[in-house]
């Protein structure tokens, strides 16, 4: 009769373990967290300084006009996630964004600039030029379902202007 009690308490012991570890892995409506801390912020309410409290200094501070203003946050350079938080005029967080995805890789274009790129996607995990093929590549680590993979924006050194984009594998994975 004992061993079956202990065994009980051991299996109620565990389901309790395993459901608090599962909780603290989501935010207030049972989504999973993408980021630590993110679940701290709430949109319209959040202030600038919230922001920074949790996510730490920002590598860049785009100027929105108006007062409003982007803060760049990279998790790299092996990080897969680069995240954009929208502070409005008044001071207050409109809205962040997790900017390394496939809808924003579909949007980038032959022709655009590098700026345009970089407010775009944030800072690159690397650039490298190949001058004979007169290029300038930048890559950034993402998730592609359940491996890590790297998005490549091809430019022209001269005019930093985009060519083309492609894909790559991460070689040991």
């Amino acid at each position: 009769m004992r061993f079956f009690e202990f065994t009980r308490r051991c299996a109620a012991t565990m389901g309790a373990l395993v459901a608090a570890v599962a909780m603290f892995g989501c935010d207030r409506n049972g989504n999973p967290i993408e980021e630590f801390g993110l679940d701290k912020l709430q949109k319209g309410i959040s202030t600038e300084a919230d922001v920074r409290g949790v996510m730490g200094q920002p590598d860049t501070v785009w100027d929105d006009g108006n007062g409003a203003r982007t803060l760049e946050y990279p998790k790299g350079p092996e990080g897969i996630r680069t995240w954009m938080f929208a502070i409005g005029a008044s001071g207050t967080l409109v809205d962040y964004r997790q900017v390394l995805t496939q809808e924003n890789f579909d949007t980038i274009r032959p022709g655009m600039s590098a700026d345009e790129v970089r407010r775009m996607l944030g800072r690159p995990r690397s650039v490298v030029q190949f001058v004979r093929k007169n290029e300038e590549v930048w890559d950034w680590k993402y998730r592609y379902v359940h491996e890590d993979r790297l998005f490549n924006v091809h430019f022209d050194i001269g005019t930093k202007q985009v060519v083309r984009t492609s894909f790559s594998e991460i070689s040991g994975h």
